[in-house]
């Protein structure tokens, strides 16, 4: 692998990191930097069971009531793969999530609640660094526990 390539590999890993360590931290200004801002390209974003957002305005209109309702949250990366052309690279992996929401009762934190998603983010290079150009999470489904049937239309009458 040439070096500008590796550097290209490692820029975006960065970007990626930097991706969710503002999520980690409730960082919107850093969300909003890292998100594509050219002024033409639209740009999308799936979170787990919402629809298509579309555009600068409600992707990070998300991103903000996301911070607003989540008092924690810790990500664990795992399964991270990129892959590269000049200008345009995907990243996917797999979300260990840890989050918390508003505490009830005086407690310091609410029920913490854990949560796999699979994730794909695409960056495009620009003058300013790799920007995240779309991002699309889905939920990872539990296997069964073999107490029941895995397909519900498996059913012995």
């Amino acid at each position: 692998m040439s070096r500008a390539r590796e550097a290209d590999r490692a820029a975006v890993e960065a970007a990626n990191t930097a991706f969710y360590e503002a999520l980690e931290q409730g960082d919107f200004d850093g969300i909003t930097d890292l998100w594509l801002d050219d002024g033409a390209t639209p740009i999308s974003c799936v979170h787990p069971g919402w629809p298509v957002l579309s555009g600068r305005g409600e992707v990070l209109r998300s991103y903000a009531l996301i911070m607003a309702n989540t008092d924690y949250i810790q990500f664990f990366l795992t399964d991270v793969e990129v892959a590269l052309t000049p200008d345009v690279a995907v990243v996917t992996c797999t979300e260990n999530i840890l989050s918390g929401g508003p505490a009830e009762d005086g407690a310091s934190l609410g029920p913490l609640v854990g949560q796999l998603v699979v994730a794909t983010n695409v960056f495009r290079r620009t003058s300013e660094g790799w920007k995240v150009w779309s991002h699309h999470g889905s939920p990872v489904i539990p296997e069964s526990d073999g107490d029941g049937p895995e397909d519900p239309s498996d059913t012995a009458d």
